[in-house]
């Protein structure tokens, strides 16, 4: 197993921008406001030996409520996973009194810590390092992290004690990766945690818990799988142009990132607010994806026999276009419903995978031709002839024929549906691509003359000319 690597310290010393170079990586968000980092955040490390870095948030440990509070506890949960400790402290500030606090509760983890002064570019190491040898954690290393200096020089040290070569780890590349998807304080954090079975990430009761998008490995039933959670996603008028303002746009494109990277997404609703159109503006860039969907409405305990009724209407009429998609209605704080949810992504996950025989496409087009033929367009009626798969997660039916351009989108539809109930794709968009075939005298143009060949046409036209008059 490779060694795993926790970046601790305070606010704003650097770790976020650490990780991205230790693992080359864009994955966490960097930024000059205090506390942006909340969650762990698991990389894989791009060095000289294999290991796993584990990104923290700003660690408050005399804060004993409120947000801090649960990030604190985040980061002492990756401080018991840890083989070792990076210590980041900020070169430029000096030691501080939360600096000393934090070296003392990291001394009785009892495991190996790496003192790394962050921030020196432009400055002398020695010089710059002998102030924090007060906080009795060996010699401290001068590195910029932003800079890459000095940080070659720590992680040998950090990994001096670990082999250089590990036994291949059997984890295999075919599994869904999940984006849980939705507004602020919907309950995405909290459904993670009740489907993981632990405090993976923090849930807390105030939007915008979420900054980052936090990958969650975990398996159930003997079958691996990646959860993403995401932040919550606001309408662009909501959004204001401060500092804050400008992390949540980040953290807007990097949830709009996961839903590119993920096969299946988990939309989450609160049953306690109307459908809005930020959901169905969520649910319909899910669509142009092509990523398969299922849509959980949580916090349904409680709601009444009435306000249930309501609901239901509501999403019948709002989501119509989502007639694909399973729908749960759970209660992820109580656990209720969620196996409904898993058993869903599997259902949508093997779908958006599917392999479609192509002589099964094409004898199914023919039948739903026969049924109905495509109506008449202009001088000529389309006429399909032939199918097959173009590409999975979405799948995409490739339809050849003549004259297809001419296809109307109500029988593109039809042609979907048709395929969907064949196969029985539940919980994926299903695209149906047409493909004219091509006319082999269309585009054909006369052979251009040589010149000799224009010669002997010039002296034909006279002497006809001279024959027979002008």
């Amino acid at each position: 197993m490779k060694p795993t690597i926790v970046l601790v310290g305070r606010p704003n010393v650097g770790k976020s921008t650490l990780f991205n170079r230790l693992t080359r990586s864009r994955d966490a968000l960097v930024h000059d406001l205090p506390g942006l980092t909340r969650d762990r955040h698991y990389g894989h490390g791009r060095l000289d030996k294999p290991c796993l870095i584990i990104d923290t948030g700003g660690f408050e440990p005399v804060v004993d409520s409120g947000i801090l509070a649960e990030m604190a506890r985040q980061t002492l949960q990756a401080v018991d996973e840890a083989d070792a400790i990076v210590f980041l402290v900020d070169g430029r500030t000096g030691v501080t009194p939360q600096d000393k606090m934090i070296a003392d509760r990291l001394r009785r983890s009892g495991r190996p810590i790496f003192l790394a002064v962050n921030k020196t570019e432009g400055m002398p190491a020695e010089v710059v390092a002998a102030e924090f040898f007060e906080l009795s954690l060996g010699r401290p290393i001068a590195i910029s992290g932003a800079h890459g200096e000095g940080v070659r020089e720590l992680m040998a040290q950090v990994l001096a004690d670990f082999p250089d070569e590990l036994p291949d780890e059997e984890v295999s590349e075919n599994h869904p990766r999940i984006a849980i998807i939705g507004r602020p304080n919907v309950g995405k954090s909290t459904l993670v945690n009740a489907l993981v079975g632990e405090e993976r990430v923090i849930a807390f009761d105030q939007p915008g818990t979420t900054r980052d998008s936090i990958e969650v490995d975990f398996e159930r039933h003997g079958r691996h799988y990646t959860l993403i959670d995401t932040a919550g996603v606001r309408r662009k008028g909501r959004i204001d142009n401060d500092a804050l303002g400008a992390i949540e746009k980040y953290s807007v494109i990097k949830t709009l990132q996961a839903i590119e990277g993920a096969n299946v997404c988990v939309l989450v609703l609160d049953a306690h607010q109307e459908i809005s159109d930020q959901d169905a503006h969520l649910a319909g860039f899910i669509l142009e994806a092509g990523r398969a969907l299922v849509v959980a409405i949580n916090k349904w305990d409680g709601l009444d026999g009435y306000a249930r009724d309501r609901l239901k209407l509501e999403l019948g009429r709002r989501l119509v276009f989502l007639s694909f998609a399973r729908f749960h209605y759970i209660s992820a704080l109580h656990g209720q419903g969620l196996g409904g949810v898993l058993k869903s992504v599997n259902e949508a996950y093997a779908a958006a995978m599917a392999k479609l025989p192509t002589p099964k496409l094409t004898s199914i087009l023919q039948s739903a031709v026969e049924r109905h033929a495509p109506h008449k367009s202009g001088l000529f009626r389309p006429k399909p002839k032939y199918a097959h798969q173009g590409g999975s997660n979405p799948p995409i039916i490739v339809v050849h024929g003549n004259h297809l351009e001419g296809i109307s989108k109500d029988y593109q539809r039809y042609l979907e549906n048709t395929f969907r109930e064949a196969f029985d794709l539940q919980g994926t968009p299903l695209r149906v691509e047409f493909k004219a075939n091509e006319n082999p005298y269309e585009a054909k143009k006369p052979k251009a003359m040589t010149q000799r060949e224009a010669n002997k046409a010039r002296r034909e036209r006279r002497h006809r000319r001279k024959t027979f008059g002008s």
